[in-house]
């Protein structure tokens, strides 16, 4: 017993010790001008922060990260060994020994992994994943992407759960795409493939060969309906939901006699 309450104590003084080191650390950088107004941010010593970023609640600056004049970081931001460029936003997201460029809004939920770099005016959005990948100015990932060993010209748009395909079970290839591209909802891109300044590739297409400049890439197979498939596979499945949307209605009536 004496030897565990032993421990406790030491263990008490060292997260005191430790708390008071970050409590430290936080009030020196907003004595510098970094607005923290949270004692939940954690940043480690080796961080710069230039004056005027706001830090928000629930963030963690680690290693050698740097960040730049007015950006806004966080709620529940992680940020490792990476350079963040002035004006930028990163929400909820997590950033590994990656390169922000200025005025990017990165987040909500977005991992950027190692090898990420971005020019100005990147968004990176929700459910967004890059990997040692370079963004050129003005590009536009919204959400639900992977974007892997990629080279992206400048002012592309990519739709919904795209994907580049940079691993074949052996090696990792890059995919090249061009400026001013637009890159389908679900679109498939097989590495190595490049695609060509001002080129489109039609939503739900697998490219596995180069696109040229200003074409349309399409694969699909051709759609088919079958006449009156669905009316007997559907019949029970619309009775069960009339009867549900009912009982709602006269449960509310019921509700306001």
């Amino acid at each position: 017993m004496k030897d565990n309450t032993q421990a406790l104590c030491a263990a008490r003084a060292a997260l005191e010790a430790a708390e008071q080191a970050r409590m430290e650390i936080l009030l020196r950088h907003i004595a510098n001008g970094v607005l923290i107004d949270s004692t939940t941010v954690v940043i480690e010593d080796t961080v710069q922060i230039a004056p005027g970023a706001r830090i928000l609640p629930g963030t963690i600056l680690r290693g050698s990260t740097v960040i730049g004049p007015g950006c806004v970081i966080g709620p529940n931001s992680l940020i490792e060994d990476s350079q963040v460029g002035e004006g930028t936003t990163v929400n909820a997201s997590q950033v590994y020994s990656s390169c922000i460029g200025p005025h990017n809004a990165i987040g909500p939920f977005t991992h950027v992994r190692a090898g990420t770099a971005t020019d100005y005016g990147v968004h990176l959005g929700a459910y967004v994943e890059t990997k040692n990948s370079h963004f050129a100015r003005g590009n536009t990932v919204s959400h639900l992407t992977y974007i892997g060993d990629s080279d992206v010209g400048k002012y592309c748009n990519f739709g919904c759960g795209t994907v580049t395909c940079n691993y074949d079970g052996q090696s990792k290839y890059r995919t090249t795409i061009g400026d001013y591209c637009f890159i389908g909802c679900n679109t498939n891109l097989v590495a190595p493939v490049s695609v060509g300044d001002g080129a489109y590739t039609a939503a739900g297409s697998t490219v596995t060969q180069d696109v040229p400049a200003g074409a349309l890439a399409i694969e699909r197979g051709r759609q088919a309906n079958v006449e009156g498939w669905a009316v007997p596979k559907m019949e029970a499945y619309i009775q069960k939901k009339q009867r549900l949307e009912a009982q709602q209605l006269a449960d509310k009536q019921a509700r306001q006699d």
